[in-house]
């Protein structure tokens, strides 16, 4: 199975930061993996302009459970469908807390974003807490089990909350362990299916970090922040995914 590494920009960038950006990704993105960008909403349009004609997939970073509607401020699937990306992340860990996203709301966007015909990235992870309380392999699965749509057809993110943006990995061990559950959760939930599902790993992932992570059994790809701003960073990650 091929690698997916995906970058979620977050609420960064601006018009002008484009250009350089997805010139590198054109020129030198490895081709032994995908790649995918999510950035803002107000980016996605001229993202999709830039990259039109590469292999270099877009997404956005959440959308709405109605497929229109009165809904100030939001955005629909059929939305972020139209205007070219082919990916949507959700549930992230930030959306969770600072929007008291649940996990039934997360499976709403789900299955909005599938019949859009978009590809959701579905985040799962646990607090530091809920680590140390020994709890996490149950608090991923409950996620799992409650944010997935009967028939899902998509990709899995798994994020440790207290590894993102604070420069903190779990260890090898851990991700390596969280990702067999993941993979077995997948299964029994979802069948034969749910074995063909890529499992990308996120929270702090830089070029220094990547190529071991990126080995790691069930590691099927990487979900970067902060690193995907940079192209240079991104497309390290990238390259040091195994051939």
């Amino acid at each position: 199975m091929r690698q997916l590494i995906a970058g979620n920009w977050k609420m960064f960038g601006k018009r002008a930061d484009i250009e350089a950006f997805t010139a590198a990704l054109r020129a030198d993105a490895p081709a032994h993996v995908d790649m995918l960008v999510c950035p803002p909403f107000t980016l996605l349009d001229r993202f999709a302009s830039t990259l039109a004609g590469s292999k270099i997939a877009l997404g956005g970073q959440d959308c709405h459970p109605a497929a229109e509607g009165a809904h100030t401020g939001d955005i629909s699937a059929a939305m972020i469908r139209d205007v070219g990306a082919s990916h949507v992340i959700l549930g992230h860990s930030e959306r969770r807390t600072n929007h008291g996203e649940t996990n039934a709301v997360v499976r709403g966007k789900a299955e909005a974003a599938i019949a859009a015909g978009l590809t959701p990235v579905i985040c799962v992870g646990e607090t530091e807490a809920e680590r140390e309380a020994g709890e996490a392999e149950a608090v991923v699965r409950s996620q799992l089990a409650h944010s997935l749509p009967a028939q899902f057809s998509g990709v899995v993110a798994y994020e440790p909350v207290w590894a993102i943006g604070t420069g903190r990995t779990p260890t090898e061990d851990d991700v390596a362990s969280m990702h067999a559950a993941i993979r077995k959760a997948l299964v029994e939930q979802l069948g034969t299916a749910g074995a063909a599902i890529a499992i990308l790993y996120g929270g702090s992932v830089k070029p220094a970090n990547a190529a071991a992570l990126l080995a790691l059994p069930e590691v099927g790809g990487a979900l970067v922040g902060g690193a995907s701003l940079k192209a240079a960073d991104f497309l390290a990650i990238a390259t040091a995914a195994p051939l």
